[in-house]
């Protein structure tokens, strides 16, 4: 029987336009912000220092900064200063050590616990990057700008894993400091993010009427205009949009994954190229390759695939959709015992998939390749996890009926026959004619 193996054809591409990146004015805070130059006439070295950090010589400033801290190693101003030098020559080691001297010298100075949270945050470090976060924010009498800087990089971290508590970060930023597109920006993808597709539609269409040009405005509304399946509103969107901006990779992608949609093979084929460039561009990005090997599945070209999911699947081993996918893969190139392999460890723990229907999705391909690498009991142990999470098929019922068949399991396998042949109605004809010569075959064997 023809399996159709059903997929999820919804974005995948969420990583692209929201995930966890701080936005640029977050990045890091403009170095020397409090500059020393005023008390130059204690030591030229001070002098040199803010010069060198004006001019974004910044190893020269750091070899100032050094001198003046060997001097001076209780000032905090000049271990701030020395470490966002540190910051901007991308030597994160050195950042990480002045900051932190900065902030044990003047706890209540607000920029360096903000510029160590970002650091931190940047290398990886959420939890210890929002503790100093948290810390800059509660400064009291600190600048009311900076505390709001604080707020809105917390709320950035906070916004996969603690949507709700982003929320509540953004609205205290937006107390001390007025609201930016960035935040309008945030407040929709926080409002996706907790289920409210009216608060986060007004938001990005609130954006829009103010700056209609915003690539980041247009790819949130169109992937949740996406997610609402109303893709006669999202493509014309996307591809106004891309006549401006056509090598934006977070618009490529919605469009391409409103290509990849679609049932008509010649729209899946436009989206094929489309991926491919964003791949190119972006070759460590996990959403992108996985479209990308999607697309190759649909396209009937398995051996671009299959290495993408291979990879993907070996960098995230506890995301058992991709070893789904990568069995799904395997089946269609007629590899069923490397696929058993592979889905048998996909559907060993049903919690960790994102739905139920996934886990009946993943239990069904095993179930298939199980029965094509003759192996009944497996079938009969996948379909008894599909079944409970599935409405049973015609092609469950029949998996079924074969694999009692192959165990001489007589009466199981008749029973199970016949329930095909009153569902299939002819949509099977292989099939319906298999089970009735095997029906007419075992009633001599009761």
């Amino acid at each position: 029987m023809t399996s159709k193996h059903p997929r999820n054809s919804g974005c995948v591409l969420a990583a692209l336009s929201f995930c966890l990146i701080l936005p640029p004015a977050f990045a890091q805070l403009p170095a020397g912000t409090r500059d020393a130059s005023s008390e130059s006439h204690q030591d030229p070295l001070r002098t040199q220092a803010a010069a060198a950090m004006q001019k974004g010589d910044y190893a020269a400033a750091v070899k100032s900064l050094t001198s003046l801290a060997e001097k001076n190693p209780r000032d905090a101003q000049v271990l701030y200063n020395l470490g966002s030098a540190h910051d901007a020559l991308d030597q994160p080691g050195q950042a990480d050590n002045a900051y932190r001297r900065a902030i044990a010298a003047a706890p209540n100075m607000i920029e360096p616990h903000i510029a160590l949270g970002l650091l931190l945050a940047r290398n990886g470090k959420p939890g210890e990057a929002h503790s100093e976060l948290a810390a800059a924010a509660a400064i009291p009498n600190g600048d009311p700008a900076l505390r709001g800087h604080a707020y809105r990089a917390m709320a950035r971290l906070d916004q996969e894993t603690n949507p709700a508590g982003a929320s509540e970060e953004l609205l205290a930023a937006l107390k001390l400091s007025p609201e930016t597109p960035d935040d309008t920006l945030l407040t929709g993808e926080l409002a996706m993010a907790t289920g409210d597709a009216a608060g986060a539609e007004s938001a990005f269409r609130r954006l829009l009427a103010a700056d209609p040009d915003n690539v980041q405005a247009v790819a949130a509304l169109a992937h949740l205009l996406v997610t609402q399946n109303k893709l006669e509103q999202a493509e014309p969107m996307l591809t106004a949009a891309l006549a401006k901006h056509p090598d934006d990779p977070s618009l490529n992608a919605e469009l391409a994954s409103i290509y990849e949609r679609a049932d008509d093979p010649a729209r899946v084929a436009k989206a094929l190229p489309l991926v491919e460039k964003l791949h190119a561009a972006n070759p460590q990005d996990p959403a992108v390759t996985r479209l990308l090997a999607r697309l190759y599945s649909r396209n009937g070209q398995y051996e671009k695939a299959l290495p993408l999911l291979t990879a993907l699947a070996a960098a995230s081993p506890h995301d058992p959709t991709l070893l789904d996918d990568q069995g799904d893969v395997l089946i269609r190139m007629r590899r069923p015992a490397d696929a058993e392999a592979v889905l048998q460890r996909a559907i060993a723990d049903p919690k960790a998939f994102p739905s139920t229907q996934a886990y009946g999705v993943a239990a069904s391909h095993l179930a298939f390749a199980a029965s094509s690498n003759n192996d009944p009991a497996t079938v009969l142990r996948a379909l008894a996890a599909r079944d409970t999470v599935l409405a049973q098929t015609p092609s469950s019922l029949f998996l079924a009926a074969t694999a009692h068949d192959k165990l001489h399991q007589v009466k199981e396998a008749s029973d199970l026959y016949k329930q095909f042949l009153s569902v299939a109605k002819g949509q099977f004809p292989d099939e319906e004619w298999e089970a009735k010569h095997r029906l007419s075959a075992l009633e001599h064997m009761h």
